[in-house]
């Protein structure tokens, strides 16, 4: 059986999404999305709110975030060629998702997460003062405090190439991150990051499980991927994403299965602005952890 009422991946206000939370969770059920989970950039600060919009669309509410980690494995350059891709990322993306986790309830089990989580967020204002600073040497004045007062919650690059679209400078955010801020560009910073395995203890520690973020990104060949990712005890990987092509979607699910690991999908749904929408991607019901499918 397949189904395309899941979307595990989304952004909103509170790290680099356009719209707030509520407002996701609308797009969400107009769509047709039954399960959603909202995975801002490292913060878990618009569960509460995500919580309650959802109930509010007769949604199920997972909880989730998505932590900016240090690469596992490093580039292969015959793979990135096959994807037609220049470079792989900087940093991994591990989703974690805790389903069993209850944002409207008092209790909170995740309490030792969020510490653990506060100097991933505390190290973004300061990484974005020294971008902001950068682009003025380049002769790209951007005013800081406007930058930081776009995130509800994480700062991040988005904002940034927003406010340089504002002033002028770029003429959308493909151009601000493919000149100026992304990865190894004049204006790029990088900054502190958790290994991959202090990643997973600490979203295991909370009861939650993992799931490897947008794979494509980071120019490695499914087999030799799912190998890392078991060896390293991370539970599924994201196989249905907006970015991925049909058969890298299926030699994924296909290392999956072979590796023993699960699957999530995932529209990574940051906003209208960007001609995305969430939902409309089919996945195995089997293949998925076998939490997501749960009431």
């Amino acid at each position: 059986m397949w189904t395309e009422q899941v979307d595990l991946h989304s952004h909103s206000t509170h790290s680099d999404g356009e719209h707030a939370v509520e407002l996701v969770a609308q797009l969400m059920g107009d769509n047709g999305v039954k399960v959603w989970s909202l995975t801002d950039h490292d913060t878990m600060s618009g569960w509460r709110e995500g919580a309650e919009a959802a109930r509010l669309q007769s949604i199920r509410f997972i909880p989730g975030i998505e932590i900016t980690c240090q690469p596992a494995l490093p580039g292969d350059a015959l793979e990135l060629e096959r994807q037609g891709r220049d470079r792989a990322s900087a940093s991994w993306h591990l989703l974690a998702y805790f389903p069993s986790h209850d944002p409207l309830d008092s209790k909170d089990d995740v309490a030792a997460l969020r510490t653990w989580l506060e100097p991933l967020q505390g190290g973004r204002e300061p990484r974005m003062r020294q971008m902001c600073k950068a682009l003025e040497q380049l002769g790209m004045p951007v005013d800081v405090d406007s930058v930081l007062a776009k995130a509800e919650g994480s700062v991040g690059r988005p904002h940034l190439a927003q406010a340089m679209i504002e002033a002028g400078y770029v003429q959308n955010k493909n151009e601000a991150f493919e000149e100026w801020i992304g990865d190894g560009k004049p204006a790029f910073i990088p900054h502190s990051k958790p290994t991959l395995n202090e990643a997973i203890s600490a979203v295991k520690a909370a009861g939650g499980f993992t799931s490897l973020a947008h794979p494509l990104y980071y120019g490695i060949s499914p087999d030799t991927l799912l190998n890392c990712l078991a060896e390293h005890g991370v539970d599924a990987v994201e196989a249905v994403h907006r970015s991925h092509p049909d058969q890298y979607r299926h030699a994924l699910q296909i290392a999956a299965e072979e590796h023993g690991l699960k699957v999530t999908v995932g529209s990574d749904f940051h906003g209208l602005s960007s001609s995305q929408r969430p939902g409309h991607m089919p996945v195995m019901k089997l293949a998925l952890h076998e939490s997501i499918m749960n009431e």
